[in-house]
């Protein structure tokens, strides 16, 4: 008697109305099961992606590449295979190999607890140093060992890095997923440390593979056409990324840069593609005007700092007479920031100042609601404005006083200030973009890199105060 005719026959015998229940329980009931049930079952249920059986076939797959008694080739063979049949894979079945990763491939918890409690008996004798390594030795999870063996392939790298980037989002919504992102981390940030990393020039003469990614990656001011990036490209502009051997054709990180001799202090000329060339041999300034990361997978392996330090050293080598280094940054967290502050912003005006508002938005006294409307007219607005005058004080305050956690509550303000470097001024209307003006109102914002004071920037960081200029002091309210 084959499968169907058994469940024919089984079936047959339930009442009316329990035959396509008895069929379909597997598939409906009680939602997905932990891993370790599923890996027992026998059938799928809805809302799992891979069935049990494929399951059980991939988990031995996985162990394969990480058994011990195979050479490192082999597990770089065997791990090639498993990429290309998770190429094929939708992403719930992923889902599916991501939890195999970070619950089956997870420290001994009984070695991990007996060395723990060895090294806490050992600590302050002389066992600790050895107690120290038999800990480490119980830390090293085999999920490291198998995400190490999947580096063995040429591709093995741009396949973890690839599969980061599409777990990341997946992280709150599952929470067991967690530990597989941080061994991802970790490894990655040994892996791309800068040591390991080229620094390289992007220039016109680079291939137009390499030229065409620049454009697929740029985050901060989208490169529109061919013309535009020939003159970001150009010889008065420098561009500048880092590169690791395993991905040798990807930048992960690039910097543009416009010579000039002065600090900029809009974004539109030097995007211009009409105006005329820079002398570089006359340039006194280099503005860093974007920086782009590229690989979603590698967040929170710092390297941006490293790059700029990088790029600074290198073109003073090239251009001795470049003397000021500084950004001309975005601010992008600034509107919604505004929005939650504004009311209060409003309140701390004195009279005087709280009348010309209220006159300005046609509100006496002047409402939150009133100012931010007002503030839609954007780069518009008149210079003696107090709507104006008002956001840029608002500014000043967001980019010199707000902080979360000790650290400024901006993402640009954030890494360029812990590089070293001071908010320095603030330039109305200098992006006037639609992206500008949704942003910031059209502000932005140059951040200096002051090489001689740098560590005194960052030690005032570490105690909580941000550094600014006389200029942006000047403006707080």
């Amino acid at each position: 008697m084959n499968a169907s005719d058994w469940i024919t026959r089984k079936v047959s015998r339930l009442r009316p109305g329990q035959a396509a229940d008895a069929l379909m329980a597997p598939l409906i009931g009680g939602g997905p099961r932990p891993l370790a049930e599923r890996l027992d079952a026998t059938l799928r249920r809805n809302g799992e992606a891979l069935a049990p059986r494929a399951l059980r076939r991939a988990l031995l797959e996985l162990q394969a590449v990480v058994d011990p008694s195979i050479s490192e080739v082999e597990a770089g063979r065997r791990a090639h295979a498993v990429v290309q049949w998770y190429a094929g894979r939708e992403l719930d079945e992923r889902r599916d190999i991501w939890l195999l990763m970070s619950e089956r491939f997870a420290p001994d918890v009984q070695a991990l607890s007996s060395a723990r409690d060895l090294h806490e008996a050992a600590v302050g004798t002389l066992d600790e140093g050895h107690a120290e390594v038999q800990l480490r030795r119980a830390l090293a999870s085999p999920r490291a060992r198998l995400l190490q063996r999947f580096a063995i392939d040429p591709e093995g790298m741009r396949f973890l890095v690839d599969l980061r980037a599409e777990l990341l989002p997946h992280l709150k919504g599952d929470r067991r997923l967690l530990p597989l992102d941080a061994e991802l981390e970790h490894l990655f940030s040994t892996w791309f440390d800068v040591a390991f990393l080229e620094l390289r020039r992007i220039s016109w003469d680079s291939p137009a593979s390499l030229i065409e990614k620049l454009i697929q990656y740029e985050a901060v001011h989208d490169i529109k056409s061919w013309a535009d990036v020939k003159n970001r490209l150009d010889s008065d502009r420098r561009c500048y990324g880092f590169f690791h051997p395993r991905l040798p054709n990807t930048p992960l990180i690039f910097v543009e840069v416009a010579l000039v001799d002065r600090i900029s202090e809009g974004i539109v000329p030097l995007l211009d593609e009409a105006a005329a060339l820079g002398r570089p041999d006359k340039a006194s300034t280099a503005i860093f005007y974007s920086i782009s990361n590229t690989q979603t997978g590698l967040r929170g392996v710092s390297f941006g700092d490293s790059l700029i330090k990088r790029v600074v050293e290198t073109l003073q080598d090239e251009l001795p007479r470049l003397k000021t280094f500084a950004t001309l940054s975005p601010i992008p967290g600034f509107r919604g920031w505004l929005s939650r502050q504004a009311e209060g912003l409003v309140a701390r005006l004195d009279e005087k100042r709280s009348t010309e508002l209220g006159r300005a938005v046609g509100s006496l006294p002047p409402t939150a609601e009133r100012f931010l409307a007002a503030a839609e007219e954007g780069v518009s607005l008149d210079p003696k404005s107090p709507v104006r005058q008002l956001l840029l004080q608002a500014a000043a305050e967001y980019l010199g006083r707000a902080t979360a956690d000790g650290k400024p509550v901006d993402a640009v303000a954030r890494f360029h200030l812990g590089n070293g470097a001071r908010v320095e001024r603030l330039n109305w209307g200098g992006d006037p973009s639609a992206k500008g003006v949704k942003q910031s109102y059209g502000l932005m914002v140059n951040y200096l890199y002051d090489l001689k004071r740098l560590d005194k920037h960052r030690a005032l960081l570490a105690q909580g105060s941000i550094a600014v200029s006389g200029a942006i002091e000047e403006k707080f309210l």
